[in-house]
């Protein structure tokens, strides 16, 4: 089975560590993913900047390991992150702003990929709100 995968919810939120949990899941089980979309406050994942205490999980991290290591496709809202200030070198750029915050594994754009994930996916599942 092929899933299309949203998260709307923040690092803090715990939708986000159960959308982690809910994707590895997927791949032990054998199926795939055909996308990773972060929406909202889940764009925040995608900064490079976090820095959790020592004695707390690093979501993020633990995320783009993930992408990374499965090859996934992780898309960010591009409207999302900019409202919220994470950018990858290219909008940095576009906007004029001093440095970037995000990069791989992430790519930044719209919410039709959303749209296109879940034409092609045989399950869309959504955490956060």
């Amino acid at each position: 089975m092929n899933f299309a995968i949203a998260l709307l919810a923040g690092p803090q939120d715990p939708a986000a560590r159960s959308a982690l949990n809910f994707a590895r899941a997927v791949l032990d089980g054998g199926h795939q993913i055909s996308r990773l979309f972060f929406y909202r406050d889940a764009v925040h994942l995608a900064s490079h900047l976090s820095v959790q205490p020592q004695d707390e999980a690093d979501l993020a991290q633990e995320w783009r390991d993930f992408i990374a290591t499965n090859h996934l496709d992780a898309v960010v809202c591009i409207a999302a992150a900019l409202r919220r200030g994470v950018l990858n070198e290219a909008e940095a750029y576009r906007w004029e702003r001093p440095a970037a915050n995000s990069g791989d594994p992430w790519e930044l754009s719209g919410l039709g990929q959303w749209v296109d994930a879940m034409q092609s996916a045989d399950r869309a599942v959504t955490f956060g709100s």
